[in-house]
């Protein structure tokens, strides 16, 4: 994204404005916060193990959500507890999603003031791979661990080879129904086995609650993307080509439409799934169900409390019996700048943080993300009361593991950037906010984008 000097920068600004924030309601990261955490390095862990105290070096780490934060921030203390020879001082720092993206774009092309560690969230990351990349190369930490994690979730982090990120979760997209609505409505989730099912069953939930059965997006990628990439389909095609248009993706467009145009749908207050808008309206149980990553999770104990309880989680529904159940979306990978200064030392904190099978456990029990490292699935750990089980049920992994290999892989590319913007902010919401026809919307939009990028 970033490029440098006076007209590189203003072109680099530009072509951020353009892009849509996948955390302020349409991406990965959620509502970001404003302030960060800081680990706590002290004389204590040096006592608890007897070796000699270290002074802590200082590292810094840019996030753009907090839930992020906090947990880099907790993973620095835990590490400081088994390795009080060589402490670290985290200053990890919570930044907006599209100004922490421009400051590091900007830094990293004037080759000063970027941070140690950045989080990168995958639709911006093919911006920081053109040119000379800025970003450290992480094959030494990374290969050794390719057989124990989902390999996806690094590739989309990677360049030639070399991998320049690790992922925080794999993403699997699942239902969330609201059990009272549904049980309200004589309607048992476990039913709903299609897309054609929630068309059927979607209509005796109106009809019986008052509020719709599901909401999409109408400014957002995480309603069309999930169910095109359940279809093995894409926007963006291996090569960077134009798949916007691609006939199953107009056909899952169109009959999200129908489901709207039926009022079995509802497009979302504050037209995204991560907003306070939408928040507020599931919090008062305006809808019977949404699909959204397992990110969301803590999206629901966090800023919707009046559900507790009341929520499960469930397999998405397929096109065709037989079909994939799920869909791995959204990403946000850790990557350490070369500005570093301390660039073995943040190696090791990325690997134990990210990488160990400690690390991906407390990526469960802190912020109840599907951990990339899959053994962890099955450990006793993972089935330990937490709130997140106490919020949706003790059945959590089941449903992880019996959707796990009807994953489709989705292709970040150069192209990426350019392409979710124009469905983000052209493609749904002329669809979803104006009314307007589906297949020419999309074929516009298709046709405009290869004149733009050449693909």
């Amino acid at each position: 994204m970033r490029k440098g000097r006076l007209g590189i920068t203003a072109s680099i600004l530009a072509v951020t404005m353009l892009m849509a924030a996948c955390s302020s309601g349409n991406g990965n990261g959620g509502a970001a916060a404003t302030n960060g955490g800081t680990s706590e390095p002290t004389a204590a862990a040096s006592a608890e193990t007897g070796a000699p105290a270290a002074d802590p070096v200082k590292l810094t780490l840019w996030t753009f959500v907090q839930q992020h934060a906090d947990f880099y921030s907790f993973m620095a203390n835990e590490w400081n507890k088994n390795n009080p020879e060589q402490p670290i001082e985290l200053d990890a720092q919570t930044i907006p999603y599209d100004d922490m993206h421009t400051r590091l774009l900007l830094a990293l092309q004037s080759n000063e003031g970027a941070p140690d560690l950045v989080d990168i969230e995958q639709s911006k990351f093919p911006n920081f791979m053109k040119g000379q990349v800025q970003l450290a190369e992480l094959n030494d930490i990374i290969d050794p661990e390719i057989p124990n994690i989902v390999k996806s979730r690094v590739d989309i982090y990677s360049k030639d080879g070399k991998y320049y990120g690790v992922d925080m979760h794999v993403g699997a997209t699942v239902m969330y129904y609201n059990k009272e609505l549904m049980d309200k409505a004589g309607v048992n989730p476990d039913d709903i086995k299609l897309w054609s099912d929630v068309e059927k069953y979607g209509k005796t939930v109106v009809e019986k609650t008052g509020v719709p059965f599901i909401t999409f997006e109408g400014a957002g990628n995480w309603s069309w993307w999930p169910a095109i990439n359940q279809l093995k389909s894409d926007q963006v095609g291996p090569d960077g080509e134009i798949t916007v248009d691609d006939p199953r993706n107009i056909e899952a467009m169109t009959f999200f439409k129908k489901l709207v145009d039926e009022k079995i749908a509802a497009v979302s207050p504050g037209v995204g799934h991560d907003t306070p808008e939408y928040k507020a309206f599931m919090n008062g149980s305006g809808a019977a169900s949404v699909f959204m990553p397992f990110w969301f999770m803590n999206r629901f104990t966090d800023e919707m409390p009046d559900l507790k309880g009341k929520m499960i989680i469930r397999p998405m529904p397929a096109w065709e019996e037989g079909g994939n159940r799920s869909a791995g979306m959204g990403g946000t990978g850790l990557s350490i700048t070369v500005q570093t200064k301390n660039l073995e030392l943040s190696k090791k904190f990325l690997a134990y943080a990210k990488l160990s099978k400690d690390g991906n456990i407390q990526v469960w029990k802190q912020l109840g993300m599907d951990p990339i490292r899959t053994e962890v699935w099955s450990d006793p750990a993972m089935a330990e009361p937490n709130k997140f089980t106490d919020y949706f049920g003790t059945d959590i992994f089941k449903t992880l593991t019996e959707i796990k290999d009807e994953i489709y892989p989705v292709n970040i590319r150069e192209t990426s950037p350019v392409v979710f913007d124009a469905v983000r902010n052209e493609i749904v919401p002329k669809i979803f906010q104006f009314n307007e026809d589906p297949a020419t919307v999309i074929k516009d939009v298709a046709a405009k984008l290869r004149k733009d990028t050449g693909k």
